[in-house]
């Protein structure tokens, strides 16, 4: 869908996630390189010349998804970053009360017992996405411990190891570890059953035997 304004919310949602899918994302968020010398290194030369196709597709892609109101305001300017940041300032108050909305629902997310780990970190991966898509900043590492503050007392072990051992995960990395952990916490806890089984078949009473 055109942006036209009162779609902003949504149309830069999908935007990310083309702009992504095409490789030309980090166009947006990265400056450009410097001018390489002549002399330059080849690998300097690719590098520039990549940032500059990048910027090139991106703001195709944009211009093409503007009304044509908003396609005129914005082809003269130079870099995909300045159109995506007057767009901001043009319409971005619309993400405010939805983006704290947002990290209301991210904060008020907790594991429940009987959930899969993976279930549970994916799901707060998806309200931590949809932040980044409304403009909210959340560094990496601060992602990690929300999520890790959401688990059940049960991983209370596997976040004290974390923090002791100064461990940095990405949150993929996370939710692989936490499996392995949920594995462990589960064959832990089918040993004890069995053993609480062996252990009151073995105390039951003896009937008594007839004479």
């Amino acid at each position: 869908n055109k942006l036209v304004g009162s779609n902003y919310i949504d149309w830069k949602r999908n935007f990310d996630i083309v702009l992504t899918a095409e490789g030309y994302k980090f166009s947006t968020v990265e400056a450009c390189p410097a001018v390489p010398a002549d002399n330059a290194p080849d690998q300097e030369k690719e590098e520039y010349a990549w940032w500059k196709k990048a910027d090139e597709m991106a703001k195709c892609y944009i211009l093409a998804s503007l009304s044509n109101v908003l396609q005129h305001q914005h082809q003269s300017m130079n870099t995909a970053a300045e159109m995506l940041l007057n767009l901001k300032e043009l319409f971005g108050y619309q993400s405010r009360v939805v983006r704290q909305d947002a990290m209301r629902v991210l904060m008020d997310m907790t594991m429940r017992e009987g959930t899969p780990v993976r279930e549970h970190v994916i799901a707060m991966m998806a309200q931590l996405n949809e932040l980044e898509v409304l403009g909210a900043f959340i560094d990496r590492e601060t992602q990690v411990d929300i999520v890790l503050q959401s688990l059940l007392k049960s991983f209370e072990q596997f976040r004290l190891n974390y923090n002791m051992n100064k461990t940095l995960m990405t949150l993929p990395e996370l939710v692989f570890e936490l499996q392995s952990a949920e594995g462990l916490f589960y064959r832990k806890t089918q040993a004890m059953v069995a053993q609480w089984g062996e252990a009151s078949t073995s105390k039951a009473p003896k009937g008594k035997k007839r004479k």
